[in-house]
């Protein structure tokens, strides 16, 4: 198998890679993980892996028409993705992180702060582990996890104004925040996989095997 994690001049790129191998060590896959922004590498991958760290609008800058276009190429063909984090948010309709930023549009909703937690009387950002609400059996991403299992979350803007159909997973922090979403072969955690531990871990082994 081979997984792309997309370079993008982003952060938390080797970490990523670093938890998918693990992740394909743990279900027995035979898993060739490499950083890179290749065109070739990118439209003949098996699995995308997009990690996200820093602004809505400075990730999407760092993604550009190019790597945009090969992302939709890849993931229109078949091609099943992973968005962490920002990654995840830049799978939205469009963010409001330092202004408005198209995302990529896979799914519904936008990206803009979480004033419900701040006037809830929480910290900005969201930093720290967070239980996981879904319903077991309903996606292979949580297979193998038990409702209230914690991912890793840091972060000041959430998902907003999304479909109920792409939730997999939230999480409450002064309101719903949705956690895991899903739509075909597209799939995105706010949380961190890659720092949060076995619940990372399996997800990702579920992504690396999840046939939509």
């Amino acid at each position: 198998m081979r997984v792309v994690v997309i370079d993008y001049n982003g952060g938390n790129l080797a970490s990523a890679a670093q938890a998918a191998r693990k992740a394909a060590t743990r279900k027995g896959i035979e898993a060739d993980v490499v950083i890179s922004r290749d065109a070739t590498d990118i439209l003949n991958a098996d699995r995308l892996i997009l990690p996200g760290q820093g602004a809505f609008a400075d990730c999407a800058q760092g993604l550009g028409p190019e790597l945009r276009n090969m992302l939709e190429t890849a993931t229109a063909n078949g091609t099943p993705f992973l968005g962490i984090c920002v990654g995840m948010q830049l799978m939205c309709e469009y963010g409001l992180e330092h202004g408005r930023t198209e995302g990529l549009g896979w799914i519904s909703g936008n990206i803009r702060r979480m004033d419900e937690a701040a006037n809830a009387g929480l910290r900005l950002p969201h930093m720290g582990w967070n239980t996981l609400d879904f319903t077991p059996g309903a996606h292979l991403l949580t297979d193998g996890l038990t409702p209230g299992n914690h991912g890793y979350f840091v972060h000041s803007y959430a998902l907003h104004d999304g479909a109920e159909s792409d939730l997999v997973a939230t999480a409450q922090y002064g309101t719903q925040v949705p956690a895991i979403v899903a739509r075909d072969n597209r799939c995105g955690t706010q949380f961190h996989v890659e720092k949060s531990q076995d619940v990372g871990l399996t997800i990702l082994g579920n992504f690396l095997r999840w046939t939509s």
